[in-house]
């Protein structure tokens, strides 16, 4: 069964040979599910299948950033000074912050596309910052990109085997 959920990320990621590849493969999907987002038109029901998996995607890629990319950052940069993810963080708590909120919307209700709206800006700008800033840090620091993208992997299939099974369902909070 765990080899089964390994395979499928690797599908979903095209590798867990990289950690930073990983990281990216994320990225690019919540931008296509923004993107998608964006031309949905007035579909009630699109707007919340999108809206529910950008939740997902975001959930899972916050806790994999916060449970070990971040740690095994800090850990590596310390010699040239503390890398300053204290902004990563503050910003993975108000994305989170947005989708608590989710669970108590519907795409019919007011301020339903503005706050996913505020939420992808906020995504776009953070993943932007960890691409040019953060991830050339590491990766000039020597990080074992390898051993730290199998340590990615293995949390994000455990991670994506808990995701609810109902549609509906966005509150993922439970899920660490």
């Amino acid at each position: 069964m765990k080899t089964n959920a390994k395979n499928e990320t690797t599908a979903r990621t095209g590798t867990t040979d990289d950690a930073i590849a990983l990281l990216k493969a994320d990225h690019q999907a919540v931008e296509k599910l923004f993107a998608a987002f964006e031309k949905t038109g007035n579909s009630l029901d699109a707007k919340h299948t999108l809206v529910r998996r950008a939740c997902e995607e975001l959930t899972v890629h916050a806790m994999l950033e916060e449970e070990i990319f971040y740690p095994a950052s800090v850990k590596l940069l310390e010699a040239d000074g503390e890398p300053d993810v204290n902004e990563a963080y503050v910003e993975h708590f108000l994305v989170k912050s947005l989708i608590e909120k989710f669970a108590s919307m519907k795409p019919a209700d007011d301020g339903f596309d503005a706050t996913f709206k505020v939420m992808t800006e906020l995504v776009r700008h953070h993943i932007q910052e960890e691409e040019t800033e953060l991830f050339p840090e590491v990766k000039e620091a020597g990080a074992d990109l390898k051993k730290l993208g199998a340590r990615l992997a293995e949390r994000k299939a455990q991670l994506e085997a808990k995701l609810p099974k109902d549609a509906g369902d966005h509150t993922l909070a439970r899920m660490a």
